[in-house]
């Protein structure tokens, strides 16, 4: 049977038909889509969401070691926060085959860095798998359990947003079971002391040289013969370029396995072409190895060091040829990221961004949107959980320095139980007065609505228990008094916390807890926040002065022209924003 898969699915797929029995991860674009994927093999295949990246991988670890095959997907800036576990298993090795999904964003689609996770396999020296397609998504992640438990060694299993997110033609096949391996105790095999982990480095040498003899044989690994004036050394989405480019002009060796490299059919194919092509994106991960090895080639002295690939840039890189353009009168209209209708950010937002005298660090999720103008209210934005820890560190500089600026840190609930909880406790610890703000919006919102702890269900759909937020906090250490739970969207509410939390001299918390505009509102939902979504607002238009105020708050609901404002009914959900800010009760809300 053949479907139209994207890559994630096909990722998915792959690790189905592979004997899988146990996956898990955090949500992340663009591999986002590989879990949510999992649960329609529910009967075969236990799936879950983890608070990180980093228990992600622990938990599949867990599950390997116990004799299962496992896997754990993430995107790239994921694999940071897993890496303490990732490096250690790359020395232990495995019981039932173990995979690393990392999914790379070449050019920043939606992430805060670009990098490039090839090196994690050579740094960590975890055998590699790139694939081009959906087909070879399906074949390479089946095949990677088998080359684990082959070799005793966690695969990487690398991709990139073009590979994830783009579509092709998938020949599905049946599930191969894998049979449970009973567990036995293995202490020089799994306890990773000094003593034994030197014998393990030895043995991982030995390892590595059994993988690049097989690389140099894989089927994956193979020369593609047409003209050999030029030859191109390529892997993953770079060899769907290079053939365009090229078509049959060039002769291709294109990697499916790129760590350890074939160096003698490397060298073999290079030898035999008159001109030698190195196509890859971001790092020069195979180029390198070429000029290691005294291969002379062309690679990044042409081709862009950073930024995703596409065949234009390619074929214009080499060949000097440019792609055909028009130009038109018309301009696209520019419509920066901004914060839904109804987002019970904005609320926030909007109140703290008045006051003054504040270093406010933001965090990764849908709120570092509130950096962007007419908001303006973030100063920084640098990975998940560091805004607590960030607005702790800083609090203690103004402490050092006599300055009197407060320090606020602010996060989602996903990114609190990902990694903002021993921020927190940091700051707790170390007696800062630094304002922590928990924006709970009961869903993890910008990877697009997955479940977590705080939410009540799991990845699989069953009802699970809720982190009980302000618990979590007062046991940690913040005094009750200094909890605040607040509705966000009832800004005298959050202006009068506010400014308790900026006179007080010990750690604070505001919880903000309104769930997200485009949130499935569970029954739970609706008996906790009662008039979700049952009103609209509406400008008094002989009331208005076309002041602004409302427009000032960023909501996309409210269209502004030279002569008046109004609200478009079909995407106000009637949060009172605007109409609080309006300084002439021009705006009334009415049912709808």
């Amino acid at each position: 049977m053949k479907v139209i898969m994207s890559g994630n699915e096909a990722i998915a797929r792959g690790a189905y038909e592979g004997g899988c029995q146990f996956a898990s991860a955090y949500p992340g674009t663009p591999s986002t889509e590989i879990l949510e994927n999992m649960p329609q093999y529910k009967d075969d295949v236990y799936s879950e969401w983890a608070p990180n990246e980093k228990v992600a991988a622990e938990a599949a670890i867990g599950a390997s070691i116990a004799g299962v095959r496992s896997f754990c997907a993430m995107k790239h800036v994921g694999v940071n926060v897993a890496a303490d576990p990732i490096f250690t298993i790359a020395y232990t090795g495995v019981t039932g085959g173990f995979v690393i999904v990392s999914a790379d964003d070449p050019g920043q689609h939606s992430s805060q860095n670009e990098q490039d996770n090839r090196n994690y396999a050579k740094a960590a020296r975890l055998l590699m798998l790139e694939p081009s397609n959906s087909q070879e998504c399906k074949d390479y992640m089946k095949m990677a359990f088998g080359l684990s438990e082959r070799f005793d060694a966690p695969v990487l299993f690398h991709v990139t947003t073009r590979v994830c997110h783009s579509k092709g033609i998938v020949e599905l096949g049946d599930r191969e079971e894998h049979e449970y391996v009973p567990y036995k105790k293995q202490i020089e095999k799994y306890v990773s002391a000094p003593a034994n982990a030197k014998k393990m480095r030895v043995n991982l040498e030995t390892k590595l040289a059994n993988m690049e003899a097989y690389a140099n044989e894989a089927e994956i690994n193979q020369p593609e013969w047409h003209s050999t004036k030029i030859g191109v050394v390529t892997s993953g989405i770079s060899y769907q370029y290079a053939k365009e480019t090229f078509g049959e002009d060039a002769s291709y060796l294109k990697l499916g396995m790129t760590f350890p490299l074939p160096t003698d059919l490397i060298k073999d194919f290079c030898s035999k072409v008159d001109k030698v092509y190195v196509i890859e994106e971001m790092d020069p991960y195979l180029q390198e190895f070429l000029e290691i090895h005294g291969i002379e080639c062309i690679g990044n002295q042409q081709i862009p060091k950073f930024d995703e690939l596409n065949t234009d840039i390619v074929r214009e890189a080499l060949t000097g040829v440019k792609p055909e353009s028009y130009d038109s009168e018309l301009q696209s209209v520019v419509r920066p990221p901004t914060l839904c209708a109804g987002c019970p950010h904005r609320g926030f937002f909007q109140a703290i961004k008045k006051k003054k005298g504040l270093m406010i660090n933001g965090d990764i999720g849908c709120y570092t949107l509130g950096a962007n103008a007419p908001l303006s209210a973030l100063d920084t934005a640098i990975c998940m959980g560091a805004s607590l820890s960030m607005a702790h560190g800083a609090a203690q500089a103004y402490k050092v320095a006599g300055a009197k600026t407060k320090a606020v840190g602010v996060l989602g609930d996903s990114t609190f139980f990902h990694s903002g909880i021993t921020s927190l406790m940091d700051a707790v610890y170390n007696q800062s007065d630094s304002i922590s703000v928990i924006l709970d919006n009961r869903i993890t919102g910008m990877t697009g609505h997955q479940q977590n702890p705080g939410t009540g269900f799991t990845l699989m759909g069953k009802p699970a228990p809720e982190v009980d937020i302000p618990a979590l906090v007062k046991a940690v250490g913040i005094k009750e008094e200094n909890i605040y739970t607040v509705n966000p969207l009832h800004l005298d509410e959050v202006d009068k916390v506010l400014d308790a939390c900026i006179a007080s001299e010990e750690p604070t918390v505001i919880i903000t807890r309104w769930p997200c505009v485009l949130k499935k509102f569970s029954q739970q939902d609706l008996d906790e926040f009662k008039g979700l979504h049952q009103t609209q607002c509406h400008i008094i238009q002989d009331k208005c002065r076309n002041c602004k105020a409302c427009v000032r708050t960023g909501c996309p609901a409210l269209m502004s022209s030279k002569d008046d404002v109004v609200i478009d009914v079909n995407s106000c959900v009637g949060c009172t924003v605007c109409k609080q800010v309006c300084p002439f009760d021009a705006i009334e809300e009415v049912q709808r």
